[in-house]
């Protein structure tokens, strides 16, 4: 953390877990009391709304919109921002969107946490996989360490996903507190994982940069393929291994009434599985387009192979 974000950081300050999802939920549950108000990025990963509306507290969707690249709402955070909100949550680069947040953007935020005296908690997993720029983590701000929840996890940079293996860097303070939750909940993390993780840290990086190479070619043509299907458009991610299309115009051409209808029609008559924008947190009343989302964590071939399915499927006479 200390080599990859420049913040210091001292073992007092971390907690280990299996997995960065658990994490996510200890913050919560750590933090969050019921009434309390968590600002979380939607469309989003879907445990952040889940674990917020099972806690009682009242999740607030900060809308990730095609107009602002799937990053910041300046205008939008701050009119979520209210007297009880108690945590904003960051998930930068963004699941599903793609989107990333600029250091002003973080900076924005940061004004907002320390205005309103919140808590950040800043979902970081797919940090080294950036296909556009450096990444900046809000707790390398200043004034941002002490009020700021870094969580982040080994199974994206190390494909490590079966290991489960996580953690948390927070204050000095909190840390003891999180990790009672995670004693009562699972004893601990198996100690082989964590002897992995290790080694992964410790280890050559150059698969891990090789992968982020390859994550940028695919992205250029997962790009490419679903602008040239009609009634598809799509922005090119700057981080993780997601495409986010809008499909509002393939739904309409095909007489579907939504991208649901169309991640069903996919699977069953073309066989590609996506996922739809509902898969991702609660619509917001004025979301009128229609999204599905991509992975391109895959070979070449198989991306063009869906892509191929996918408009085929979209741009046949019927």
């Amino acid at each position: 953390v200390s080599m990859n974000r420049g913040i210091p950081v001292e073992p007092e300050e971390v907690v280990v877990a299996p997995g960065a999802k658990p994490l996510i939920f200890y913050s919560l549950a750590t933090l969050v009391n019921e009434g309390d108000e968590v600002i979380y990025p939607n469309p989003g990963f879907p445990t952040y709304e889940s674990v917020i509306r099972w806690l009682g507290a009242r999740p607030v969707p900060m809308p990730l919109s095609e107009e602002h690249a799937f990053g910041c709402d300046r205008v939008g955070l701050a009119g979520a921002v209210s007297r009880r909100t108690k945590l904003i949550i960051l998930n930068s680069p963004n699941n599903p969107t793609g989107g990333v947040l600029t250091p002003d953007d973080l900076r924005f935020v940061a004004e907002i946490a320390r205005e309103h005296n919140c808590w950040v908690l800043s979902d970081e997993i797919y940090s080294r996989l950036m296909l556009d720029g450096s990444f900046c983590s809000i707790a390398s701000l200043p004034g941002m360490q002490e009020r700021t929840i870094l969580v982040d996890g080994f199974s994206k940079s190390y494909a490590m996903t079966g290991w489960r293996i996580g953690y948390g860097v927070m204050n000095r303070g909190l840390a003891p507190l999180m990790a009672r939750v995670e004693t009562n909940v699972e004893s601990c993390t198996c100690a082989f994982t964590q002897m992995a993780a290790v080694e992964a840290l410790r280890g050559p990086q150059d698969d891990t940069e090789r992968f982020r190479g390859e994550l940028r070619a695919r992205a250029d043509r997962v790009v490419e393929l679903l602008n040239n299907i009609d009634g598809v458009s799509c922005l090119r991610p700057s981080g993780a291994f997601y495409a986010f299309p809008n499909v509002t115009g393939a739904c309409r051409r095909l007489g579907l009434r939504d991208a649901d209808a169309l991640a069903e029609a996919l699977l069953s008559h073309a066989g590609v599985a996506v996922l739809p924008r509902s898969c991702f947190g609660s619509r917001g009343a004025d979301e009128l387009g229609e999204y599905v989302r991509l992975s391109f964590a895959t070979s070449a071939e198989q991306i063009d192979e869906g892509i191929r399915r996918i408009t085929r499927f979209i741009e046949a006479d019927r």
